[in-house]
């Protein structure tokens, strides 16, 4: 499993394609003041694909991200998948103490997530902990392989991450992450720690609803204990995302070839169908159109195309029936820490959150799904308090407290 350094380096070939099939865009009609009612606005998106085909220039932002994120790629052997070659960025940090930490990204999110975050992290400072970062490319996303066969579902992501981090030579570590993260992390959890994976972080805390079998003291609470103001609110967010947003959820978890069409033939199509997550996944976060037309080109540009990416839905789906709605998931005992953001997608009230080994609580007044790059400073001073002294999961991984 040696490790070879990356660079992406997308062929010219492979730009010129991109730039035609936006020369021959079609555009759809749209209703009088429909705004984003019924989805991305007309306008925005006759913009951004202008922009993209004639005033956005690919290898600038390809540069850059060369330049700041340290990219690499190994094979990992995936029990009944054999090997796949895997695409993380991995960056250290001066102090040799530094607590080795996994970051884990969903969809429709990249190893990109992890730009804001990593100069900061990897800071050293005698006033806060420091890491040694490691962001991989789930498999089918970014520049990762993809599995070819049926069935790789959380047991596999979390598989790749933590055989990853053992060959970087972080046998012991901690992890983080959100959207899909949130669920490999806590599956990593589950079956890594704590021999490996020595606590585990979210910026999406999930639980479903309380039962009179499962927690009876949680399920009277629940009708009998009347919900804060912010738990309402949480609620009524959970419920417009049911309703208004969820939609891709169950094509992607149904038919996810069927819709992979359109997602690989078709830049537009795929712009249009992620530039909407962007925006309503997030609170009032000002995109650029460069910094979104980034985000996308890198599903359009990744290894195994975009609509790699989007099985797994499907996958988890059909191994864990129900597990966004109802599914009550095995818990973790290693240390766990929740920052919750207010215009997240689902917002479970906290009495639904509690558990024995949930050492960690962050509010933050503003901030959305994406945490990393909405808010990368709060979440990095949430990992760095969680981890840091004083805090209720410092020196969690033996030897590696993060202070020089």
């Amino acid at each position: 499993m040696a490790e070879i350094p990356f660079r992406i380096a997308v062929s010219d070939d492979q730009v010129d394609q991109l730039r035609r099939k936006l020369e021959d865009a079609v555009f759809p009609d749209e209703l009088d003041e429909a705004g984003w009612d019924y989805g991305a606005p007309l306008a925005d998106m006759r913009r951004l694909v202008a922009r993209w085909k004639d005033g956005y220039n690919w290898r600038k932002y390809e540069a850059q991200l060369n330049e700041e994120l340290p990219q690499f790629t190994r094979d990992i052997e995936v029990d009944g998948f054999g090997k796949l070659n895997i695409h993380y960025v991995h960056k250290k940090s001066e102090v040799t103490n530094a607590i080795p930490l996994l970051f884990v990204h969903g969809w429709p999110g990249s190893f990109y997530e992890v730009r804001k975050i990593l100069s900061l992290l990897t800071q050293s400072s005698p006033d806060h902990p420091s890491f040694h970062v490691v962001a991989f490319s789930l498999p089918g996303f970014g520049f990762s392989e993809a599995p070819k066969k049926k069935g790789f579902e959380l047991v596999q992501f979390a598989e790749v991450g933590n055989k990853l981090m053992v060959a970087l030579g972080y046998n012991e570590y901690v992890a983080q992450g959100g959207d899909w993260g949130f669920f490999i992390v806590r599956r990593l959890a589950q079956l890594y720690g704590p021999k490996h994976c020595k606590a585990w972080h979210t910026n999406l805390p999930l639980a479903p609803p309380p039962s009179l079998t499962r927690n009876p003291l949680t399920y009277l609470s629940h009708l009998f204990s009347a919900y804060t103001e912010t738990e309402k609110k949480g609620l009524e967010r959970s419920q417009w995302y049911y309703e208004k947003l969820s939609g891709y959820f169950h094509e992607q978890s149904t038919q996810p070839q069927t819709l992979g069409y359109s997602l690989a033939d078709s830049p537009v199509g795929l712009l249009g169908w992620i530039y909407e997550k962007l925006v309503f996944c997030t609170d009032n976060y000002p995109w650029e159109d460069d910094e979104v037309l980034t985000w996308i080109s890198i599903y359009w540009f990744s290894r195994a195309g975009p609509a790699a990416s989007i099985r797994i839905y499907y996958e988890v789906s059909k191994a864990y029936p129900g597990f966004l709605y109802s599914n009550t998931p095995q818990p973790t005992t290693i240390p766990m820490g929740h920052s919750y953001f207010p215009k997240e997608l689902v917002i479970p009230p906290r009495k639904w959150l509690k558990a024995p080994n949930l050492v960690f609580e962050s509010d933050h007044e503003k901030g959305g799904h994406f945490a990393s790059h909405e808010s990368p400073q709060e979440l990095t001073n949430d990992l760095r308090k969680m981890f840091g002294r004083g805090g209720p999961a410092f020196g969690v991984v033996p030897g590696k407290n993060g202070y020089a």
